[in-house]
């Protein structure tokens, strides 16, 4: 699911085609922008792509029943927000409660939650100074990036970065990097949740 240029899911596409990730495959690329670069990125490799868009909709409830139709009528295992910007709602997430992950440009708990997506991450972080930022693979539960954390990796800021210059590191060394492992070791059956801490066989 994604809203934008679909990198991370060039990355995906990419470790799918080495072999990297040899028993997965995207059945489906879903956005909530009809411009979105990530459309044509899905139909270029020959993958159903569609626009669900939220403004279609009356209610949050509505536009969960439409997302959570189109993906169960494909069968999903796993559901991966790849930069997507929609809000999602409670009966979409209890439809594939610990099925769906999302890729954040941030070490969770920084710099995250309700109104940090795109640059702000990256503005934020620069802005109070800190010496490492990163980026986190989490579990979509009903709050902003609270749910249990799969993966990190941090990224080194420089003291020359702009907000743009740290968001590109960030996306080539951490985010497509820890989003197909993170997928890879779902489908091997090796991720755990516990007490909302997840452990890696």
């Amino acid at each position: 699911m994604v809203s934008g240029g679909g990198t991370n899911l060039q990355a995906i596409f990419d470790k799918i085609e080495s072999g990297y990730l040899s028993n997965c495959r995207i059945v489906t690329v879903v956005s909530s922008n009809e411009k979105a670069y990530a459309l044509k990125r899905a139909r270029k490799h020959n993958i159903p792509a569609i626009c669900i868009p939220r403004k279609d909709y009356d209610s949050v409830i509505d536009y969960d029943k439409a997302l959570t139709n189109h993906l169960k009528s494909y069968d999903v295992d796993l559901v991966v927000l790849a930069g997507f910007m929609s809000i999602l709602g409670e009966e979409f997430i209890t439809a594939f409660e610990n099925k769906i992950i999302n890729i954040h440009p941030s070490l969770i708990p920084s710099f995250c939650g309700k109104g940090y997506y795109g640059l702000k991450p990256h503005i934020a972080a620069l802005e109070y100074g800190v010496k490492v930022t990163g980026a986190t693979v989490h579990f979509v539960d009903k709050g902003t990036d609270t749910g249990p954390i799969i993966l990190q990796k941090p990224v080194y800021v420089n003291q020359d970065d702009t907000p743009e210059t740290l968001q590109k590191r960030v996306m080539e060394e951490a985010e497509w990097e820890i989003l197909p492992k993170a997928i890879k070791l779902i489908s091997e059956n090796r991720v755990k949740i516990a007490d909302r801490k997840v452990y890696i066989d």
